[in-house]
């Protein structure tokens, strides 16, 4: 799902397109959907869009 968010804030600059995916995810997902998306990221799991990657970083 979160890739799914990145394929639709692409089209904005790379910091700005992190910083909205972040913005979507802390308000509208569930804090056990966050917690386990940083465990994917803190994971490395293979497929995570890179802007997924970076928006985390945001949720910190």
């Amino acid at each position: 799902m979160a890739n799914d968010i990145a394929r639709n804030l692409g089209h904005l600059p790379g910091e700005e397109a992190a910083e909205a995916i972040a913005g979507h995810i802390g308000r509208f997902w569930d804090p056990r959907m966050r917690t386990r998306l940083h465990g994917f990221v803190d994971a490395g799991v293979d497929g995570l869009d890179p802007l997924v990657v970076a928006a985390v970083r945001h949720l910190h």
